[in-house]
């Protein structure tokens, strides 16, 4: 027997060792079992929250080092694949555990978003930095579902699923509240990563002193509730996790698992885009400042998370899963359809679009938690000592299909390119020289262009001149020629005199021309006309990924069908009380004197 082994049928490490020595020898109790999921719960929020700090001051982190909009959705896009693999990886806690898994990610994120993404010195250095963090993140946040999994039997499932999937949603709830309470304060966008930072390092000291996992013997076995808790320990005692691992990944690629997996990437990606570019959709399409944008992030993402606690609670006492995935995934089209059809009308309050993102919020709520108490307890059915290599599987397939949809967004949506490259930069020359600007709007690039090469052009000034005035270029002509006479002749004078001054004026406009910065005269020379046609395109543009979003979500519905579980609560009742039948046989085989399981151990009151 190893050494590992010897310790899980023995008692729990002491002492020093306890830092890295996590394995318990039994199935733990209510409170330390709340405990364990409690921190790994904290260490998802946290860790998201660090993963999604940059999308609260995307348009600051773009600025200050000079990324393009398409650099910097290739850069997450980039992080997205990087730990897409990194989750593959994360399989071996089937094989190595998962709790060192995670304070060790948690420490070294921590490191990464308190002291180096911070203090990066250039797009080239951030994006190395930002790829390591989606690397560590790619591995533990697959390691703590399996956790959760670990801790919570098929009839809390739900319930349990539930508090790990606020952890993306609370993360980015987190994300939206600082930045909205905090960055008029504090604007510089280095602020978020150190909030961020130093709640990564408090979560990290406090899994590495409490959080433990069950030993391999223990976790590889499939509990459908609290009940089976003495079968599992004395199945515990016979069982080999090298067998029950042998040929997991084949076991995995399964309809019911890759095509469910496959569904739920396509689903979220409404999801994935507003987690990273929420604000610089709102900014381009609508002129809202980061913290006004922010705040509609904290509708979203609060009604996720009240939604996915009480669908969970409900799908654990109902016993069935997918009606909430069905429903959950109508609700979501109809907020997400009606958000898609408001991008093109600028009169659009912003209750309105907090009433639709509140919609699509309950909807994504209602599906993702039972999703993924269904998705757990389908992979269980082909190996319950395959858990993390299945969770590996799903974490896969989310950030491909993630980097598909990042990798299309600058080719989807290319106007919003030019207004984050060049808008910013129009838009304050359009602020300080407004009426400048307006001659520049009016007169034709071609005119503008031959006064620049020789300002006597009578040609050229006559036809600045008409198109400033609003009279004809004969009529300009005229104005000028009887302006330069010494004395109007009587039949003329009723005419200059209605319109002399309308040419006088529109002189002293064109020559306003030349308080104007003649690099910001050629700045806009050459990118007016772009960021004008990308500001009347960009609402069209985000309107047509809005609605292939919502056709992803439509594919979800039908891989619904191909999941374990029931449609019927009173059919999955009587396949529980077909389990607790089989429970009891099983322990009287394996032990003929066990007394039957005392009638205050066989409720969990956390799943009363």
């Amino acid at each position: 027997m190893s050494a590992a082994t010897s310790q899980a049928a023995g008692a729990p490490a002491a002492g020093i060792r306890r830092l890295w020595d996590r394995q318990l020898p039994h199935y733990p109790d209510t409170s330390a079992r709340m405990r364990y999921l409690a921190i790994t719960v904290l260490a998802t929020i946290v860790l998201y929250h660090q993963l999604y700090v940059q999308g609260g001051v995307s348009t600051q982190i773009i600025r200050e080092f000079d990324f393009t909009f398409t650099q910097f959705v290739l850069i997450v896009a980039g992080g997205n694949l990087l730990g897409a693999f990194a989750a593959l990886f994360a399989g071996v806690s089937d094989r190595w555990g998962r709790t060192n898994l995670v304070v060790g990610g948690l420490l070294l994120v921590a490191v990464l978003t308190t002291f180096v993404l911070p203090n990066a010195d250039s797009k080239v250095g951030y994006s190395i930095f930002f790829a390591l963090l989606t690397i560590v993140e790619g591995v533990v946040l697959v390691a703590t579902p399996a956790l959760i999994r670990d801790f919570s039997p098929q009839v809390g499932r739900a319930s349990a699923m539930a508090f790990w999937t606020m952890g993306p949603v609370l993360g980015s709830l987190l994300v939206t509240v600082i930045a909205t309470n905090t960055l008029e304060g504090h604007p510089d966008w280095r602020f978020q990563f150190y909030v961020a930072g130093v709640a990564g390092f408090v979560v990290a000291i406090i899994a590495l002193l409490g959080l433990r996992e069950l030993s391999p013997r223990l976790r590889d076995q499939l509990m459908h509730s609290m009940q089976d808790r003495a079968l599992i320990e004395a199945r515990a005692a016979g069982i080999d996790p090298e067998v029950a691992l042998k040929g997991h990944w084949r076991q995995m690629f399964k309809l019911d698992i890759i095509g469910s997996a496959f569904a739920i990437s396509v689903f979220l990606i409404f999801y994935y885009i507003l987690v990273g570019f929420l604000v610089v959709y709102f900014a381009t399409v609508f002129g809202y400042t980061e913290a006004r944008a922010n705040s509609l992030g904290n509708w979203y993402w609060a009604t996720t998370a009240i939604s996915l606690v009480v669908v969970g609670v409900l799908s654990d006492r109902l016993r069935v899963r997918k009606p909430f995935m069905l429903v959950g995934a109508l609700v979501g089209l109809v907020g997400l359809g009606l958000f898609a059809a408001a991008a093109t009308n600028p009169d659009t309050s912003y209750g309105a679009f907090r009433a639709y993102l509140v919609m699509s919020a309950a909807g994504l709520g209602l599906a993702f938690v039972s999703w993924m108490a269904a998705f757990t307890e389908t992979v269980e059915r082909r190996n319950p000592a395959a858990t993390a290599t299945g969770l590996a599987v799903y974490g896969w397939t989310v950030r491909i299909m993630v980097t598909i949809s990042l990798t299309a967004l600058p080719f989807v949506v290319p106007a919003t390119t030019i207004l984050a490259d060049k808008g910013e930069h129009v838009g304050a020359i359009v602020a300080e020289h407004p009426q400048q600007v307006k001659v520049l709007q009016t007169v034709d690039g071609a005119t503008l262009a031959a006064l620049k090469r020789n300002p006597d052009d009578r040609a050229a000034q006559a036809k600045a001149l008409s198109a400033l005035s609003g009279l004809t270029t004969a009529e300009v002509g005229r104005v000028v020629s009887l302006q330069a006479l010494d004395q109007v002749p009587p039949a003329d004078l009723g005419f200059l005199q209605a319109n002399g001054s309308k040419v006088q004026q529109a002189g002293a406009r064109l020559q306003s021309l030349s308080k104007v910065p003649p690099a910001d005269l050629a700045y806009l020379a050459a990118n007016g006309a772009d960021v004008a046609k990308a500001g009347a395109d960009n609402p069209k543009q985000w309107q047509t990924y809005w609605w292939i979003c919502f056709a992803a979500q439509a594919l979800f519905i039908p891989f619904i069908f191909v999941m374990y579980g029931r449609w019927s609560p009173r059919k999955a009742r009587e396949d529980e009380a077909e389990h607790e039948r089989q429970v009891q046989a099983e322990l009287a085989r394996l032990e003929p004197e066990h007394t039957p399981l005392d009638p205050e151990r066989r409720t969990d009151p956390v799943l009363a």
